[in-house]
């Protein structure tokens, strides 16, 4: 896939929004992101190694709903101002969860998820402007891309905790302690790339939205 397929012009577009039930299965599920969330920064203030079981599993399960919901309301024609509106602020909440933790072990640079987490204020931010001019910013397939490796990066390091309570002594144990052995190059590699997705995609909305701030 070219980089130019990714950097694609962000045209402000009419939202198409069914007007269904407001509390449908997507929007369910999607609030159900949340209360994960809420289980997940429970399970990392314990320390201990049920703790660490219950962050993984949790942000797993949250992980896989962020497909899940979206998915669904597509395919099913559920797609709501609810939804549209819970979804984005249920993932920023996931996510930078996940990275203030993150970075409070010491595996994160502090830097690196002050700038995550300021791309997506300001990506909320445009967002706004953009629907008090009446129009919708479309989502970039960078921000998809950005999603998926911010992801596996919290996954990593997540897994590294939950199994240094376990012995190495079988070996699909092994493996999964060796891709998460902390600061190893499945963790540095996902993180850095996904810092510079974060940054051009931050700036693939802030160029496409220029018209927006400029009041044109």
């Amino acid at each position: 896939m070219r980089l130019g397929s990714l950097l694609q012009p962000l045209v402000a577009i009419s939202p198409e929004i069914s007007h269904t039930s407001r509390v449908n299965l997507p929007n369910a599920i999607t609030l159900s992101r949340l209360v994960l969330t809420a289980v997940f920064v429970g399970g990392t203030a314990f320390g201990t190694a049920l703790g660490h079981w219950i962050a993984l599993i949790s942000f797993l399960i949250a992980a896989i709903s962020d497909f899940v919901d979206g998915w669904l309301a597509r395919k099913l024609g559920m797609v709501t101002p609810m939804g549209k509106l819970l979804d984005p602020v249920a993932d920023k909440v996931l996510v930078g969860a996940a990275f203030v933790y993150l970075s409070a072990e010491g595996l994160c640079p502090v830097w690196v998820t002050v700038l995550i987490l300021a791309r997506e204020f300001l990506v909320t931010g445009l967002r706004q402007i953009a629907v008090e001019a009446g129009q919708v910013i479309a989502a970039d397939r960078l921000g998809k891309w950005k999603v998926g490796l911010q992801l596996t990066f919290c996954i990593t390091c997540l897994v590294g905790f939950a199994l240094q309570h376990l012995a190495p002594a079988h070996g699909l144990v092994r493996l999964f302690q060796y891709l998460s052995t902390r600061n190893g190059w499945l963790q540095l590699a996902s993180m850095w790339l996904a810092l510079g997705l974060t940054l051009l995609s931050g700036w693939n909305y802030l160029w496409s939205s220029r018209h927006l701030l400029c009041g044109k």
